[in-house]
């Protein structure tokens, strides 16, 4: 029964996820989806450079990419019920992205009140010792 409960929630964060108009834009998918943990990623995308000289992403992709991960990492959480919104989002840039390298987003809801999500994330490119940039948040709830 646990198993099916589990699978119908990962179901309905894919399905959410899968028809919002700047994931798709951005070429986002989702890697992975555990109980209140979702890996994504989007490819490096010429459209998406902000900086001609660097060809370095946009910061702005990066922040978008962080959010939709992290909201669904509140969606995942076993407690969750229905889909969540963004209330606040902090995110802290490290460094550039590396062009050409995918970017990686791990999003973690390390708590879940009747109101409030909480969640943290990291995104990452090839070099994973050293990330990207750093978020934390506050999601609604449907508890």
């Amino acid at each position: 029964m646990k198993n099916k409960m589990i699978e119908k929630k990962k179901k309905a964060v894919e399905d959410f996820f899968a028809v919002l108009p700047h994931s798709i834009s951005l070429g986002m998918g989702i890697d992975f989806i555990r109980d209140g943990e979702v890996g994504m990623s989007m490819p490096y995308d010429s459209k998406l450079i902000g900086d001609p000289q660097t060809k370095v992403i946009h910061g702005g992709a990066v922040f978008a990419l962080l959010d939709t991960c992290c909201g669904a990492a509140a969606m995942s959480h076993p407690e969750q019920i229905g889909p969540t919104a963004t209330i606040d989002l902090r995110v802290d840039y490290m460094r550039p992205a590396t062009p050409s390298q995918r970017i990686k987003a791990i999003a973690t809801c390390y708590n879940l009140t009747k109101n409030v999500a909480f969640v943290r994330a990291v995104a990452l490119d090839n070099n994973e010792e050293k990330p990207v940039a750093m978020a934390a948040g506050a999601f609604v709830t449907g508890v």
